[in-house]
């Protein structure tokens, strides 16, 4: 996770926090945390990034929508930044 960009990685938390989610509902979900416009021109670029890493796995719902997962990768990743961010993070 240590290459993604800080966008990039919070698409795959949004992508892991839901259910098969599509583009326009990982967009809308970017847009509401960033309170900023996404264009398609950036987020659909780096969504096919993370599957080109093995982070993301991409499907189709129909003919004209994909869908997103976290794949098993993806999912070790985020624990690991987890862990990772817990030594420096102490929250109680």
């Amino acid at each position: 996770m240590y290459d993604l960009t800080g966008f990039q990685r919070d698409l795959l938390y949004v992508i892991a926090g839901q259910d098969d989610p599509h583009g326009l509902a990982i967009k809308d979900e970017l847009e509401a945390y960033y309170e900023t416009k996404i264009n398609h021109g950036r987020l659909y670029p780096n969504l096919d990034t993370l599957v080109d890493k093995g982070l993301v796995e991409k499907g189709q719902k129909d003919r004209r929508t994909n869908v997103y997962s976290a794949s098993r990768r993806g999912t070790r990743e985020i624990e690991a930044r987890r862990e990772w961010e817990n030594q420096y993070i102490d929250l109680d």
